[in-house]
């Protein structure tokens, strides 16, 4: 369908490809000068703390629980609506997380509910920046200060979003950036962890390439288990070229947020993410379905809105709710908020290249839609 329009899509220019070709032609591919390079202005972005750049998110969440020194036995408390990768990543270090439900409002981790989850097991808290709207900071650092525990902010969706006019990463613990393709800023796939000490960051470095040290010689160490998530230079020139226009995308964003909020019919019911243009950085545009007022499901309202050429996609069902989770012991219920949410929610259409025609067309399809299909 020549006219279909998805939920997101990269807007990467001609430099940037030119830019990747030289990276191609020089023979240095893997990581190298463009991946140091790309750190290096991650590192200004960030308001001089040391960068990381990784293969993914994921990876930077890895390494920042190993940093962190989370292992078995240990629990970490964080949000259940969130990509599953937030608490995988958890169970893969040996420890186990634990849920704490959402406000409804912001669908971010509520911070009076993180009080009740911590255990004496409690190891550190990892909150999401749920579609680019950044989490309370200042409560949920303060609960970190008042249990000397570490903070590792899921930052994958909120590069470029703000909090109190501050940079979200030029400040707090350690901070993990999703560059995946449909983040505000790609690397095609890859990621970064902010840190905020040299001996940490040098131990990412480690960590991200099986634990090897160099020496003089030629000669390497090894002294812990690493794992293989270093960035390509032909990721790094993506970035590179990414990073420079990100304000721009995120300027266009914000544009397009604020036309959806003019253009939707606020009498269907749906329900709308917080008007926040300040601090969020609107990687995706989210709303609840009315499902208790119309006779299609979810799944079918999609499928319907796919037939009129557009895209939708679902981010996040409530995680807990997998049967992975359900084997620790979690079930319905436990989390009204993330469940009311993570079965309602649908991601719009939400990317520079758009046109402000498009969020129209959105709008019509989706009022259309449930206009005609109300119980």
């Amino acid at each position: 369908m020549s006219d279909y329009l998805p939920f997101t899509r990269p807007s990467i220019d001609a430099a940037t490809i030119e830019g990747v070709a030289e990276v191609l032609r020089s023979g240095w591919i893997t990581t190298g000068p463009q991946a140091k390079a790309f750190e290096s202005r991650l590192s200004q972005y960030f308001g001089g703390r040391p960068v990381r750049a990784l293969a993914s998110g994921t990876g930077a969440l890895e390494l920042a629980l190993a940093i962190a020194g989370v292992g078995p036995g240990d629990e970490v408390v964080t949000t259940p609506l969130s990509w599953v990768a937030t608490a995988n990543v958890v169970l893969r270090a040996g420890a186990r997380p634990v849920f704490a439900d959402i406000d409804p409002a912001t669908r971010n981790i509520d911070p009076a509910r993180i009080e009740a989850a911590l255990t004496p097991r409690t190891k550190a808290l990892i909150p999401v920046d749920m579609a680019g709207l950044p989490f309370d900071r200042d409560a949920v650092y303060a609960i970190a200060r008042r249990r000397s525990l570490r903070v590792i902010e899921d930052a994958a969706q909120s590069m470029g979003a703000t909090w109190n006019g501050r940079r979200v990463g030029s400040f707090g613990d350690l901070a993990c950036f999703s560059f995946h393709a449909n983040k505000n800023m790609t690397t095609a796939e890859g990621g970064c962890l902010v840190l905020d000490d040299e001996a940490e960051a040098a131990r990412c470095e480690r960590l991200r390439l099986q634990g090897v040290v160099r020496l003089a010689g030629g000669e390497i160490e090894v002294e812990e288990a690493g794992a293989k998530m270093n960035l390509t230079d032909v990721a790094a020139r993506i970035g590179l070229g990414q990073l420079e226009r990100l304000e721009e995308f995120n300027a266009r964003r914000r544009i397009l947020a604020r036309r959806y909020f003019e253009r939707l019919d606020r009498s269907l019911g749906c329900g709308l993410p917080p008007a926040d243009f300040e601090r969020s950085n609107w990687h995706m545009f989210q709303v609840l379905l009315p499902l208790e007022r119309i006779t299609i499901d979810r799944a079918r309202f999609i499928a319907l809105m796919h037939e009129r050429g557009i895209g939708v996609g679902v981010h996040y069902p409530a995680m807990h709710l997998f049967a992975l989770y359900r084997a620790q012991g979690w079930k319905a219920g436990d989390f009204p908020h993330a469940e009311h949410v993570g079965a309602s929610i649908v991601t719009l259409p939400l990317f520079p290249a758009m046109q402000d025609g498009d969020v129209d067309r959105v709008c019509r399809a989706l009022g259309d839609i449930l206009a005609a299909h109300c119980r």
